[in-house]
């Protein structure tokens, strides 16, 4: 069972991290944003299934486990002798999964039970110097700008802010920055991939509004002040909260999506790249299964041999 340890959880999510970066502004960001999210969340989650069997292993090779549901504890130890180790250590590792994982779901949470207080219309203008705008998803979502910001923008650039927020409340883009968070928290290799889907739905954030606005012009420019706006600044109380729910990209990143929206660049052979993540989960999928196939064969082999 030794090499099912090693892909799934050693070797498969730093091949992710790999595959994100060669798909990195090759697709359309909407479709690059799901693709790596839900590969990241299927990787993580094989990865925690084989920690889960080998964990379950470590308990089967206890000698008063096996007297008591009737298998050699002898002949499971046995399966992983060269690497004893391994089932010991995936007891732990599980474990700081299980905490890492809950406290991420919590955190979210908490948040948006948080963003669910009331609000005027689906614009809130709060009385904050601080230059901060994001958006906050709900039934319906809403998006808060501070007069802070408001008062930086020019009325083509606070269109085109709008509607780049609006975008992320259209587009779900809080679940898909969720799902690669609690990847993230599954697997630490995976904590790169979150991030770039942070940047994945900024840019389709930025291309739709773009799209609505008409100017992609007016959209960099936009993203350009706000950023200089923000830059070194605090966040208020209400902004550093709320804002977990649409991901804040950091400020290196602006000037890579002000790039592609002057000068963006079309896609070959988009399908086959899309192809890669999907692949890697699968296979990652695979290997956890077989790794079940292999629990239960080893345990009917220690109940044979009691």
């Amino acid at each position: 069972m030794f090499d099912h340890f090693v892909w799934s959880v050693v070797v498969v999510p730093p091949l992710v991290v790999l595959v994100v970066r060669l798909l990195a502004d090759r697709l359309p960001p909407a479709t690059a944003a799901r693709a790596v999210a839900w590969s990241a969340a299927v990787v993580a989650a094989a990865s925690t299934v084989n920690l889960l069997l080998f964990a379950m292993k470590a308990i089967a090779q206890v000698p008063a486990v096996g007297r008591a549901f009737g298998w050699s504890a002898r002949v499971v130890t046995a399966d992983t002798a060269a690497e004893p180790w391994v089932p010991w250590l995936s007891v732990a590792l599980l474990a700081a999964v299980a905490v890492s994982v809950t406290r991420r779901w919590r955190r979210h949470r908490e948040v948006l039970a948080l963003a669910r207080s009331s609000h005027d219309g689906p614009l809130v203008m709060l009385d904050d110097p601080t230059a901060q705008a994001f958006a906050v998803p709900g039934t319906p979502g809403y998006v808060v700008v501070t007069t802070g910001m408001r008062s930086l923008l020019t009325d083509r650039q606070f269109d085109a802010l709008l509607a780049h927020e609006h975008a992320h409340l259209d587009g779900r883009h809080h679940r898909l920055a969720r799902l690669a968070g609690l990847a993230a928290a599954a697997h630490p290799a995976l904590w790169w991939v979150a991030r770039h889907v942070d940047y994945l739905v900024e840019r389709a954030a930025d291309e739709q509004a773009a799209s609505e606005v008409g100017s992609r012009r007016t959209v960099a420019h936009a993203i350009g002040v706000a950023a200089l706006a923000t830059a070194g600044t605090g966040a208020s109380a209400a902004g550093s909260a709320l804002s977990v729910l649409h991901v804040a990209t950091s400020q290196g990143i602006v000037p890579r999506r002000v790039s592609l929206l002057l000068t963006p660049r079309t896609s070959r052979g988009a399908w086959l790249l899309r192809l890669l993540p999907a692949g890697l989960a699968a296979f990652s999928v695979a290997w956890s299964v077989e790794a079940a196939l292999d629990l239960v064969e080893l345990i009917e082999a220690a109940r044979g041999a009691r």
